[in-house]
């Protein structure tokens, strides 16, 4: 049951009605039948799987919470971590350590037969394992109290707008909200349905356009070089980003329509002027989750230069394990480690050089050219994110500068025109992204979901139009899911 589809919206709209018609005391377990039902319509064995991860939180954190010694606290603990942990890795990462076992020893002729068990990997369950551990350690540190209600806390690990890509949230912050009597409130449903929209704008008309370019080249890299292969990926930028915060923002959309407010996930990422400030802009749910449960526990920054660099390295090659259980997002998240490495380690000869040339008495300028590099260094290691093999991502970065003595060539304006499929479907492509843009533009200075309340009607109907018509005469047929529902 796709967020952007018929059967969807049906479902939505029904779950709605009887929310707000269903007494305050009842409407958690409204709640929660929805969101097993949506889960469970993406595969029923699904639901055992969520159902057993939110049980085993819920009654460790109970037994963390009944003791006062440290000892046994810290037993629930790790008790309640292992359970969890270990689902995750047993449906995501055992067939890949067995396979890449398998050939590490094949490369020193050593036999070793791996024993795969090829189990489908459930939607979404990366977010929600990693929502119920930060639960648990907080639980564990007295930063949250553990909740009572297991229906309510049930609802808190599968409320189905966040439940298959995020946000992460915390239970301090998310729980609470559940106990707040809401009452249907038109002007949140307004800017809830505005998100929602905004949200599939950019799902359907720009990324899901950006990825049949896409799709084109990683497919089948050694067809292309140069030209194409350096389009398609900065495409590639553009498309994860308007496909995952499209779903976030549908995400917190909805969940405002009931009363309940979501982090923010995303803020502008790709007008960061750093990759440290990158991170600060992009999933932000999952990096300050890094933060707070990895990074910090393992010193911080508060240790000597040599083990903060093995502190980055740590937390971004989890970061890209977490992701996917393939060495190419392995790689992508150790690329992102060296960038801060590299960013911490050339600061202050950075900043001499800024100062030397005197580009920083043009600060406009010198921010450009900060954005710029940072979009580049982005772009490049999203490479290896998107590539379908390490041998593909390798041929690519290998590859990007060929062939671009021929750019005017007949043949190279040939390559990009079999790649964009059509100049209408590039000119499309391109007119989207410039109105993502304008919007971006605006958002510095205030929310989408805020955006133009108050202004003038004709103003306001003009974007609704524009965005709603935008996904109805402009979307693409046979839409893809989103990028993240396989993490």
């Amino acid at each position: 049951m796709d967020f952007y589809s018929i059967e969807f919206f049906g479902f939505f709209f029904l779950v709605v009605a009887i929310y707000f018609f269903t007494p305050v005391r009842f409407r958690w377990f409204i709640l929660l039948a929805a969101s097993y039902y949506f889960y469970g319509s993406f595969g029923i064995e699904y639901i055992v799987i969520i159902v057993f991860s939110t049980l085993i939180a819920y009654f460790t954190a109970l037994g963390i919470n009944r003791y006062s010694e440290k000892s046994k606290r810290r037993m629930f603990l790790v008790a309640g971590l292992l359970c969890n942990i270990g689902l995750l890795f047993l449906f995501k990462y055992y067939d890949f350590l067995n396979n890449s076992v398998e050939i590490f020893f094949g490369f020193w002729d050593v036999s070793y037969k791996s024993h795969a068990l090829n189990l489908i990997v459930p939607v979404g369950i990366s977010f929600y394992v990693f929502q119920v551990v930060s639960y648990s350690i907080d639980v564990y540190r007295g930063d949250t109290p553990p909740e009572k209600h297991l229906g309510i806390f049930a609802l808190y690990v599968a409320f189905f707008p966040k439940l298959l890509a995020g946000p992460i949230e915390r239970a301090k912050r998310f729980i609470p909200q559940f106990y707040e009597k809401t009452g249907f409130d038109g002007e949140r449903v307004t800017n809830g349905l505005k998100l929602a929209a905004w949200g599939l704008f950019k799902k359907l008309v720009i990324a899901d356009r950006l990825a049949a370019f896409v799709n084109v080249v990683y497919a089948d890299p050694s067809a292309h070089q140069g030209v194409s292969l350096v389009l398609a990926a900065v495409f590639y930028s553009f498309q994860i980003y308007c496909d995952f915060s499209g779903y976030t923002d549908i995400a917190i959309g909805i969940s405002q329509m009931f009363g309940f407010r979501l982090m923010d996930n995303f803020d502008r990422p790709y007008s960061a002027t750093s990759v440290a400030d990158f991170w600060k802009r992009w999933h932000i749910s999952l990096s300050s989750w890094l933060r707070d449960y990895l990074y910090i526990p393992l010193g911080g920054n508060r240790v000597k230069i040599h083990r903060l660099y093995f502190n980055y390295l740590v937390v971004f090659f989890i970061c890209g394990l977490w992701h996917g259980a393939n060495w190419t997002f392995v790689l992508w998240g150790v690329i992102h480690g060296l960038y801060l490495i590299f960013g911490r380690f050339s600061r202050g000869v950075r900043e001499k050089f800024t100062r030397k040339i005197g580009l920083d008495k043009v600060p406009v300028f010198h921010r450009g050219l900060r954005i710029i590099t940072t979009f580049t260094l982005i772009s490049f290691a999203w490479i290896f994110f998107r590539a379908n093999t390490v041998t593909d991502a390798f041929y690519i970065v290998t590859h990007l500068h060929v062939g671009w003595e021929k750019i005017f060539n007949f043949d190279a304006l040939r390559l990009m025109l079999l790649l964009t499929k059509s100049k209408t479907e590039f000119i499309i492509a391109v007119s989207s992204l410039l109105f993502l843009g304008v919007i971006h533009f605006l958002e510095k200075h205030e929310n989408m979901r805020h955006m133009f309340t108050g202004k003038p009607v004709w103003l306001r109907f003009s974007l609704y139009y524009i965005i709603v018509a935008g996904i109805l005469l402009l979307s693409l047929s046979g839409s893809q899911n989103f990028i993240y529902f396989k993490f």
